[in-house]
């Protein structure tokens, strides 16, 4: 017990405080848009979020160093994961990829978010491998951390879960930078990627992702109503909500379920119009807060491992948040990312707390 105060004492408690606000606050969003349907979003919400506190728990009581030097467990666990949607993956209601498993009890669970910090860990791994032997910035060893990034985005994007699979490429990008990687590497990535377009929009985009894509650029056309209706909806009740909004519970276009998919990735279109532009900086804000806080434990971590874990971490919610305001906003296509601990989705919910688990081992392990 005494080690336990201890642990807590030395934790980032302003980190535990804001990521309980911002999943508060998405709870009740969460209860405010169930009056559009008979689904109870809050009973797995409470259940995850349980779940998730319980495993980000027992994350920041590990020490993060044995985790990183034992980081093969945590690639046989990604392997098994990734392996359990090529065998039992399905599709749920809402969605366009395979990226579900069936449980027992009618639970559902998306793997690729728990294979999220396994990545992170065995990433951190490999890039502190490679700057202890100084040969971090070889031509070489950066394309070994290239491959190694391509296999969770390829196996993701086997799935049909591209927008997770982009959210696994950014992670790579960010701490990579991070980690020390010189910058013509990604000026030289960037220009291959660029190069690479015309083959990725006629052979890796199917009609439907191009259409969303085209849809941002010309607000008349026969797209913009097949595929960019839920942005449409989604700025209408931004819109609705003005400054301050309809009140919580009194949102008429969250009570009509207008907005499609208002419970995950849309959920900033409840907030908007419940709690107007004020609701919605604040989201931004208890966001950037838990953003900024895990920068900080980073930059004071003791080891290279530690700062690079904490970088992963941020670099998730980060990715996410990015992402899931972008689309909703209009300025990207619609992905199917959801907002870091406010959107309603168990497996999401988790894997951020563990993530977050992360960064406390890695401020509970300084001491």
């Amino acid at each position: 017990m005494k080690r336990l105060l201890d642990d807590f004492r030395n934790s980032d408690r302003l980190l535990t405080l804001f990521t309980a606000l911002s999943a508060l606050f998405g709870a009740m969003l969460i209860v405010s848009l169930q009056r559009a349907g008979t689904y109870n979003y809050l009973r797995p919400q409470l259940i995850a979020a349980a779940i998730g506190t319980a495993a980000a728990f027992v994350t920041a009581q590990a020490d993060y160093r044995i985790m990183v030097r034992k980081w093969y467990f945590f690639a046989i666990a990604a392997a098994v994961l990734a392996g359990s949607v090529f065998l039992f993956g399905m599709r749920v209601s809402g969605t366009d990829d395979t990226a579900w498993v069936s449980l027992p009890f009618g639970i559902t669970i998306q793997p690729s978010e728990f294979i999220k910090p396994c990545f992170i860990i065995t990433f951190t791994r490999h890039l502190s491998v490679l700057k202890r032997k100084s040969i971090l910035n070889k031509p070489w060893a950066v394309l070994s951390l290239l491959l190694h990034a391509a296999v969770p985005v390829a196996v993701i994007h086997l799935q049909g879960d591209d927008g997770t699979a982009l959210v696994f490429g950014l992670v790579f990008v960010i701490m990579s930078v991070f980690g020390g990687i010189k910058l013509r590497y990604f000026a030289a990535l960037g220009g291959a990627a660029a190069a690479g377009l015309p083959f990725v929009w006629h052979y890796l985009m199917n009609e439907s992702q191009r259409n969303r894509l085209l849809a941002l650029f010309d607000s008349g056309s026969t797209a913009m109503a097949d595929y960019a209706y839920q942005q449409y909806q989604g700025r209408l009740s931004l819109a609705n909500g003005g400054l301050f909004g309809t009140g919580w519970m009194n949102g008429q276009r969250v009570a009509a379920g207008i907005v499609p998919e208002q419970e995950n990735d849309f959920i900033l279109t409840v907030a908007g119009e419940e709690s107007g532009f004020i609701g919605c900086i604040a989201i931004m804000a208890l966001l950037f807060t838990v953003m900024l806080l895990i920068i900080l434990n980073s930059k004071n971590a003791l080891t290279n491992e530690g700062s690079l874990l904490c970088a992963g971490a941020f670099a998730v919610i980060a990715a996410q948040t990015a992402l899931n305001m972008g689309m909703v906003l209009g300025i990207l296509p619609v992905i199917g990312v959801t907002l870091p601990l406010f959107s309603a989705g168990g497996s999401s919910l988790i894997g951020t707390l563990i993530c977050i688990g992360l960064v406390q081992s890695v401020r509970i392990h300084r001491y």
